[in-house]
């Protein structure tokens, strides 16, 4: 395959391409650029008249041995955070599938699982995301990370057995369509009582083992630390929301990471913040993630100074 034809053909892997990127890194930017390297990577191959058998294989492979490279080098970045770090929110509606979307076991680009991926190696990551996430089989994952099958049995292997001390035993399986469906009734009325301020409804459907996190990288309102206390959490909820609908904002809700959540919108519909929910089995919910910082919320549209904290002088 040669030529501007063959280029021009291959647009229809990007979203598998920016899935793979997005599972990767965590960064809706940084996956957006990793695919345009790949695709000019290809470009510039296919105009030179290298032939190309396998498009798709040529183009995961870029992107796969681009994100491990960026890994690298992003880690030094991820040391110097401001406050605790979350992914960039990915927002999913029905006309806009995102990464999750595209993965062969969806929960495992959750907001929670891919904070549990930091501690893995740029390696490790590529392995566990290719095998875990999308299903490949070990030819093709030794292929694209350029390593032996065995070499990658041993790294999945090292690599699972690090998460599995803080993963939860049903993290990795995806919500059935009708869990699903239940899963967004859970979340809508959780966000109405949490609204409506009353505590111990909201305590009710906290999981014992209730986990928050808020990423505001510094320039946004955020605790500094995770939250783990069933009723501060409630309380910490209850009084953001309640302070939401008195600035004239509001929540949509909305799949985010393949999970429950809702988009903040300010009185001028502007991005204020996102917030993703991770329900269990029994239908409690054992995270919340809320992304405020501004530089993780410009992909999805014009952004809010609401929580914003005071340029520094």
């Amino acid at each position: 395959m040669t030529g501007s034809a063959g280029s021009a053909g291959v647009a229809g892997y990007r979203p598998l391409l920016f899935s793979i990127a997005y599972g990767m890194t965590g960064s809706v930017g940084d996956a957006e650029d990793l695919v345009q390297d790949a695709f000019l990577g290809f470009t510039r191959a296919d105009r030179a008249g290298t032939a190309i058998a396998d498009p798709k294989a040529y183009l995961t492979t870029a992107v796969t041995r681009l994100g491990i490279n960026h890994l690298t080098s992003a880690r030094v970045r991820r040391e110097a955070y401001v406050g605790q770090w979350l992914p960039e929110p990915v927002v999913t509606t029905a006309e806009r599938p995102g990464p999750a979307e595209h993965a062969e076991l969806a929960d495992t680009l959750s907001m929670a699982f891919l904070v549990l991926m930091e501690a893995l190696s740029p390696v490790e990551r590529a392995v566990f995301t290719l095998r875990e996430a999308f299903g490949y089989g070990y030819p093709e994952v030794a292929e694209m990370v350029g390593r032996s099958e065995a070499n990658c049995r041993q790294i999945l292997a090292r690599a699972r057995k690090r998460l599995a001390p803080a993963a939860h035993e049903d993290e990795a399986v995806a919500p059935a369509p009708a869990r699903r469906a239940e899963g967004e009734e859970l979340a809508r009325r959780f966000f109405e009582v949490a609204e409506g301020g009353d505590l111990d409804a909201l305590l009710g459907m906290l999981a014992p083992d209730v986990v928050f996190q808020g990423d505001g990288g510094g320039k946004a309102r955020a605790l500094a630390h995770s939250l783990t206390d069933p009723r501060r959490v409630a309380q910490l909820l209850a009084g953001g929301l309640r302070r939401v609908r008195r600035l004239g904002a509001r929540l949509v809700p909305a799949r985010v990471n393949g999970r429950p959540g809702a988009v903040v919108y300010d009185a001028e519909q502007r991005v204020a913040g996102v917030i993703e929910l991770d329900i269990d089995a029994d239908g409690a919910v054992r995270s919340v993630h809320a992304v405020s910082n501004p530089d993780k919320l410009a992909h999805l549209g014009p952004v809010s100074g609401l929580g914003l904290l005071p340029a520094p002088k």
